[in-house]
């Protein structure tokens, strides 16, 4: 009888102590090129009056300040994982849109900044020592809105502008025990709705493409 309670004991302790090896904590740096397709922005002028346009945007990923992305992932499992992710992207509205709805200045580059709460996915030992994975969002839209109208009103600060989504999808591959590097896809969705300074609104729903490469580091 002693036997089998030791035996139960170790069987139990031993299956604990594989659980908690297999999770696995990992900071993401990335940054790459970013791309912004068209958009409608509507809303009223500060003083009164209302616009909407089709924007063609500009993302401009290695200008200053340079689009990029960090996340932290905690890796419950060798498959399963919940990431938090902050990703610095960037939004330009071309010369002569911009000056077509009246404005001097039309960006969110400092930046349209996204923050998720990921479900992530990995398949390790799949493609020899590369692990592709996969993962999605949800959060917030919190850009550095910067729009100047001809009349001379400013707006020029970050706000809380509403939900995003995330999706992405890429492959890592280990360069040692702790340090691995990677390639992926993003596509970021955003739903944002913005105050101008003197009374004025903004409403566009932006979405990102990028393609990223970083480095990653396993602790």
């Amino acid at each position: 009888m002693k036997a089998l309670i030791l035996t139960a004991t170790l069987s139990v302790a031993a299956v604990a102590a594989s659980q908690a090896a297999a999770q696995e904590y990992e900071l993401s740096i990335y940054s790459g090129w970013q791309t912004a397709p068209h958009s409608r922005v509507s809303g009223d002028y500060p003083g009164g009056g209302d616009y909407d346009a089709l924007i063609g945007w500009d993302g401009k990923s290695f200008e200053m300040p340079p689009y990029y992305g960090l996340r932290g992932t905690w890796w419950r499992s060798e498959t399963f994982g919940v990431a938090l992710e902050f990703t610095h992207a960037k939004v330009y509205a071309p010369d002569d849109e911009r000056e077509a709805i009246g404005f001097d200045s039309f960006e969110f580059t400092d930046g349209h900044n996204l923050l998720t709460v990921n479900a992530m996915r990995r398949w390790p030992e799949q493609w020899g020592t590369a692990t592709p994975y996969a993962g999605a969002g949800l959060g917030i839209a919190f850009p550095h809105v910067d729009v100047e109208t001809t009349g001379g009103d400013k707006t020029f600060g970050y706000q809380l502008t509403g939900p995003a989504v995330r999706l992405l999808a890429g492959v890592s591959y280990p360069i040692s025990e702790r340090v691995s590097i990677f390639g992926e896809y993003q596509f970021t969705y955003s739903s944002n709705e913005a105050d101008l300074d003197g009374g004025g609104s903004l409403e566009t729903d932006i979405k990102t493409n990028a393609i990223n490469v970083g480095l990653a580091l396993s602790f």
